[in-house]
């Protein structure tokens, strides 16, 4: 069986690679669960200076978690899922509190898990190559591993117009919002990784990157955004004469209306919230309860079982949505289910 991650440690680094390339090295439990142990090994290791977080082989960095398996878990009890939300969000937890330097080559397909892999990290490069999203609201999900703590950081309404379209951005882009600190070649990688113990290595490979389109397109997203109700988001487009309004009003009516709700509470809750640990606990309750819910097992019958890319949402409108509903999915759990960081 392949080795799903590798970890090494090469002098002053310690590096983990993740390696299940036909799954775009989506992220399992085991996959979580030994990103923590070298974390927790290396916490004490005065040897090693700096930590690594790339991909193997493959055309992209990580594209997620283990929806499959989410999926069927929520159709049963969802002690699976849940199990592996606590263990993802601890490992997140613990990469956005580290002492130590963590750097994530972002090289690639980023999204879901690999935003949340790679946005708690000191260092974030970004290449060409990189195409990062939040995806989730296309599956009935939401944008959870610290996602309602980066989105709602993000200048204007750009946060919000990326957890709801699951728009991707590109590199440049990523470098302009800040989900970045470098754009490197991807050329120039391979030496970054190798040279990652010499100080300032990459601020002295990084390249200025191009243009970031989606800055030309931020008054109209200030605008059209403007609300944290899904109701004045839809209305305000729909009244839009513009490409940019009817592209992305298409795009919306094909995600989950339940989860786009879901969404704009989180990174409204999410912009006040006193610490990255409040803000994982609350996913997690969030997260504990939509896996167990129609959008989300309907969203991947469509687009991953099935592929007809047709889901039913239930309700199929934003008006069908009760605020009672929201609040009820947004409840804490009881303390004795609760999320907790790792010890």
């Amino acid at each position: 069986m392949t080795q799903e991650l590798i970890v090494t440690t090469e002098g002053p680094i310690g590096r983990i690679r993740l390696n299940r390339p036909k799954a775009i090295h989506a992220l399992t439990t085991a996959m979580c669960d030994g990103v923590l142990d070298a974390l927790e090994r290396w916490r004490t290791d005065d040897g090693v200076r700096v930590i690594a977080i790339d991909h193997a082989e493959g055309r992209g960095f990580c594209a997620g978690g283990d929806i499959r398996m989410l999926a069927d878990s929520g159709a049963k009890d969802g002690v699976e899922a849940r199990r592996f939300f606590h263990t993802e969000y601890r490992m997140n937890h613990r990469l956005f509190t580290y002492a130590k330097d963590i750097v994530a080559f972002m090289d690639g397909i980023t999204m879901g898990g690999g935003v949340g892999i790679s946005q708690p990290c000191r260092y974030r490069v970004a290449t060409e190559n990189t195409r990062l999203a939040m995806p989730e609201t296309g599956i009935g999900l939401f944008p959870d591993v610290g996602g309602g703590w980066y989105l709602s950081r993000l200048p204007g309404r750009i946060g919000q117009y990326l957890a709801l379209t699951g728009a991707r951005i590109d590199g440049a882009e990523c470098f302009a919002l800040g989900l970045a600190t470098h754009y490197l070649p991807a050329s120039a990688l391979e030496e970054a990784k190798a040279r990652l113990a010499e100080h300032g290595v990459l601020d002295e490979l990084a390249v200025e990157p191009p243009a970031a389109a989606i800055l030309d397109r931020r008054g109209d997203i200030d605008r059209l955004f403007a609300s944290d109700r899904l109701e004045d988001v839809f209305a305000a487009l729909a009244d839009d004469d513009t490409d940019f309004a009817r592209d992305t009003l298409a795009t919306l009516r094909t995600k989950s209306p339940q989860t786009m709700k879901v969404s704009l509470k989180l990174l409204k809750d999410g912009a006040g919230m006193a610490s990255f640990a409040d803000e994982m606990k609350q996913e997690y309750a969030v997260g504990a309860r939509v896996v167990q819910r129609h959008d989300f097992l309907e969203g991947v019958r469509a687009v991953i079982v099935d592929k007809d890319n047709a889901p039913k949402w239930d309700p199929a409108t934003p008006e069908g949505v009760s605020d009672h509903v929201i609040d009820q999915i947004f409840a804490p759990l009881p303390e004795a289910e609760a999320w907790t960081p790792h010890d």
